[in-house]
């Protein structure tokens, strides 16, 4: 049940993160929120969990089981920072008045509390519980076009509005939620463009192996570095190096929403649980901003029109390898927008090398397989990252490779922005 009244905390108002919380203690029933948190539907994460249901009782009044759920929450996570500046605020609450997060002045273990610190607990607090009493997204996708491969199982979609990390998995064909994790990204947001601006990047990403290197303990218990900056990136004049998914130091259970020099940080746990989906090294990563969802619903427009687009794109595809086969050079060029580019230059120059070596029309066999598709973020355009095994035979050369292209919607068309080796 949602609720708009203004909730005390303490016979004063309880603030998160200067936000008030949408509850008041008549209101949140028994059988409600609180008393199913720790179940099967909202208990993926025991430490969130115990967070948000002591909380919750703060704001019904129940300031003795907020206090034990808090203690509960402290013996799961020893480093969680936020965990023990609110039970500072219980415990000072008893002999005063407070006004908000971290009026208690608590001191945290390890820690100096300074006031920039308390407001990204608020923050934190805020996010989190934000996200647990706004519609669950267990039965909804992000409006983006994706198409995983054969051998890809899963999906990492990290929405940097809601400092969320959604993991799908494949089922027959489809994607379907599989859990999510609270995340941190950049100190100064998303947009990423120069070295050192301590924002995170948007786009389509892959997670590589887990980094093997010593690293230092800012860095948690493992990193996986991304691909940025991608081919789009770099042609866009964007540069940095070093963006990670990794964890947090041995003293801290999770960071404030926006605290990272740009990666996505999440605590240990969670990135000890996303483990055996990284470690392949070929993870596909999409951060976006503020993503669109939709339910996962046969009879859903969204969804449909999605498959319409995809399957359109997949004919086109389809038709660009065929005119390559036939060496029909004029319908070949015709699939690659004005504006391409490769390595080594833009349209021109792959028209003129084209040409040049289709001239003879040697006969040739193309194969495409292990097709995935994913829909580019926060992009004026639709762009859509296509990677394929391309095996390519002639009576001179024999080639099997991993392509990738990006293919831009030009006009109700699909054109070929960027090809090269994926």
């Amino acid at each position: 049940m949602f609720l708009t009244q203004k909730v005390k905390f303490l016979k004063v108002i309880f603030v998160v993160a200067c936000v008030v919380l949408p509850w008041n203690a008549t209101a949140v029933n028994h059988g409600s929120l609180v008393d199913q948190l720790l179940n099967n539907k909202f208990g993926r994460n025991l430490v969130e969990s115990l967070l948000v249901k002591s909380l919750l009782e703060i704001t019904q009044g129940k300031t003795r089981q907020a206090l034990n759920t808090v203690n509960d929450l402290i013996r799961t996570a020893p480093n969680f920072k936020l965990a023990y500046l609110i039970r500072g605020d219980l415990l000072a609450s008893q002999g005063r008045a407070l006004a908000t997060i971290g009026d208690s002045s608590a001191v945290i273990p390890d820690s100096t509390t300074s006031s920039e610190e308390i407001k990204g607990l608020r923050d934190e607090a805020r996010t989190r519980i934000e996200y647990y009493l706004s519609e669950k997204k267990t039965s909804q996708q992000p409006n983006l076009l994706v198409k995983l491969s054969d051998e890809q199982e899963h999906l990492i979609v990290v929405d940097t509005a809601k400092s969320r990390l959604f993991l799908y998995k494949k089922v027959d064909g489809a994607l379907q939620y599989a859990a999510d994790y609270y995340v941190t990204v950049g100190k100064n947001g998303v947009g990423k463009q120069v070295q050192g601006d301590k924002r995170t990047p948007l786009g389509v990403y892959f997670a590589g192996q887990k980094l093997t290197q010593p690293l230092a303990d800012m860095y948690g218990d493992a990193a996986y570095p991304l691909n940025y900056p991608n081919e789009l990136d770099k042609h866009q004049n964007k540069n940095g190096y070093g963006i990670w998914l990794h964890g947090t130091p041995t003293n801290t259970y999770s960071r404030p929403p926006r605290a990272s020099d740009g990666c996505v940080v999440l605590s240990n746990p969670d990135l000890e649980a996303l483990q055996p989906i990284l470690q392949s090294g070929k993870t596909p990563v999409i951060i976006a901003n503020n993503l669109e969802w939709v339910y996962s619903s046969k009879s859903n427009e969204k969804l449909e029109e999605q498959k319409a687009r995809m399957q359109a794109l997949q004919k086109t595809i389809e038709d660009w390898r065929q005119d390559w086969a036939s060496q029909n050079t004029d319908e070949y060029l015709g699939h690659y927008s004005k504006k391409f580019f490769y390595s080594d230059g833009g349209f021109n120059k792959w028209a003129e090398y084209k040409r040049s070596i289709q001239t003879a029309k040697s006969k040739v066999s193309i194969r495409l397989e292990d097709i995935s598709m994913f829909g580019y973020p926060d992009s004026e355009q639709p762009i859509i990252v296509v990677n394929f095994e391309q095996d390519f035979k002639s009576s001179s050369l024999q080639n099997k490779m991993r392509k990738r292209q990006y293919w831009v919607n030009e006009d109700n068309q699909w054109k070929i922005i960027y090809e090269g080796a994926g």
